[in-house]
């Protein structure tokens, strides 16, 4: 009886180590410890019982093809940026003064009404500058450092 409760708690200790990391491996791995108790109770000797440990938790599908595919439904997919939210963090280069009250830049070959991030900055053209944020049709770009 002593090999059972080895195995229960084994099981046991598994699942609650699953809630905290939420792998699925260790919860599979608990659930074949589970199966093993029931033998374990019955008499089976030690060796029959890592086998049908190893059995369980490879009829589980176990931790190589079950794991991945609960990666996946447990990430949420990435999500790609588009429109004026991909310019967003990009490079600009200054075509017409850049000020407080206006300019234009070329972002990825396109001309774009502009302002400094920081009103009292004058950025001259042939300045490189950073989108930091887009208005509507303006955007706002800081000079690069």
């Amino acid at each position: 009886m002593g090999s059972c409760l080895i195995w229960s708690i084994t099981a046991l200790l598994l699942g609650v180590a699953e809630i905290f990391t939420l792998t699925a491996a260790l919860g599979l791995l608990g659930g074949a410890a589970l199966i093993t108790a029931a033998p374990a109770a019955v008499g089976l000797p030690l060796p029959w019982q890592f086998l049908v440990f190893a059995a369980a938790a490879a009829a589980t599908v176990g931790v190589m093809f079950v794991r991945p595919v609960t990666l996946r439904h447990l990430t949420p997919p990435r999500s790609e940026l588009f429109g004026v939210e991909a310019l967003v963090g990009g490079a600009a280069y200054v075509t017409s003064e850049v000020t407080g009250l206006g300019g234009r830049v070329r972002i990825g070959g396109e001309e774009w009404t502009a302002r400094s991030y920081d009103e009292t900055l004058v950025v001259p053209p042939g300045t490189t500058v950073d989108v930091i944020e887009i208005k509507g049709t303006t955007a706002l770009v800081y000079p690069r450092e």
